[in-house]
C-alpha cells in the first residue's frame, strides 16, 4: 500500500518547501544530465554548451506550455480562481502541454543556429522519457492523479479531501502515476535499443517513436484515471491529444523512411 506523507517537504521561515517541485527539479537535473551522457557517446557533434543553451529555452517553454494547456482544459476552474494560475507547486501542468511548448521551443532555437530540429529532438527525447519517469512521483506526493478504486496490494491510500465527490466513500485506489512511471522506462528502453542497434538511423526516428510509445502509455492509464480535467462526449482530452500525436508520429517516421530529407 502507498501512501503519500504529504505535499509539504520542509518549512523554511514563513515558506513552504513543496516536494513536488523538489522532484520536478530533480527530473529536470537528471534529464538534462542525462542528455548530456547521451550526447557524449552518440551525438558527439553537439556540445555541452549548446545544450545547457537550448536546455533553458525548453524549459521555460515547457513549463509555460505545461500550465497553459492545463489551465485551459480547466478554464472554469480558473476563471473563478483566477489567483491560483501561477500554483504550480500544487500541481497541475500536463506533459503533453509541455511536449508542445518544447517542439516550439525546438523549432525557433534550431531554426536560430541552423541547426537540424529533428537530430536535436532525437536527442532531447532521451531526457524528457527520463524527466517523466521521475516526475511523475510528484503526483505521488500531491495525492493527484490517481486511477479507480482497488484492493490490490498496490493500492493508493488518497486522503478525503483529495477523492472526486462521486468517489469519497472509496478510500484506496489505483497509482497511475506509478503505472506511467513505470510504462515510461520501458519506453525508455525502446529508444535506448533504437539507438544502440539502428545503425543508419534518420534523424527523428527516435523523437517521433517515442511521441508514438508515450501516447500509447498516456492512453492506457488515462483509461483508469478518475482526474481528467476536460472529457469530449466519452473521451477524456488526453485520449484524443495522445491520437493525435500517434497518427502525426506514424505520418512522420513514414516520410523519413522514405524520403532522402526531411527536417522542420
Amino acid at each position: 500500500m502507498f501512501q503519500s506523507p504529504g505535499g509539504i517537504a520542509f518549512t523554511i521561515g514563513n515558506t513552504d518547501i513543496y516536494w513536488y517541485g523538489i522532484i520536478m527539479s530533480f527530473a529536470i537535473l537528471v534529464g538534462i544530465i542525462f542528455v548530456c551522457f547521451i550526447a557524449k557517446n552518440f551525438f558527439k557533434d553537439i556540445s555541452t554548451d549548446t545544450i545547457y543553451d537550448l536546455s533553458f529555452e525548453l524549459i521555460i517553454s515547457g513549463l509555460i506550455f505545461a500550465r497553459l494547456y492545463y489551465v485551459i482544459m480547466d478554464y472554469k476552474y480558473f476563471l473563478k480562481y483566477p489567483y491560483e494560475i501561477p500554483a504550480i507547486w500544487n500541481g497541475g501542468i500536463s506533459i503533453q502541454g509541455a511536449i508542445l511548448g518544447g517542439i516550439i521551443a525546438g523549432i525557433i532555437y534550431t531554426k536560430r543556429n541552423n541547426y537540424s530540429f529533428l537530430k536535436f529532438a532525437d536527442l532531447f527525447s532521451f531526457g524528457l522519457i527520463t524527466g517523466q519517469i521521475i516526475g511523475r512521483w510528484g503526483n505521488f506526493f500531491n495525492s493527484e492523479a490517481f486511477g479507480l478504486p482497488t484492493d490490490m496490494p498496490w493500492k493508493l491510500y488518497i486522503p478525503y479531501q483529495a477523492r472526486p465527490l462521486e468517489y469519497k466513500s472509496f478510500e484506496f485506489f489505483h497509482p497511475t502515476f506509478l503505472y506511467e512511471s513505470l510504462l515510461n522506462i520501458i519506453v525508455l528502453m525502446i529508444m535506448l535499443l533504437i539507438l544502440n542497434k539502428i545503425k543508419e538511423r534518420k534523424d527523428g526516428i527516435i523523437f517521433f517513436t517515442y511521441i508514438i510509445l508515450y501516447s500509447i502509455v498516456r492512453i492506457i492509464v488515462e483509461s483508469i484515471r478518475i482526474d481528467s480535467v476536460l472529457n469530449i462526449g466519452c473521451f477524456h482530452i488526453a485520449h484524443i491529444t495522445s491520437a493525435i500525436f500517434i497518427i502525426t508520429g506514424t505520418i512522420c517516421i513514414l516520410i523519413i523512411k522514405n524520403k532522402q530529407k526531411f527536417d522542420i
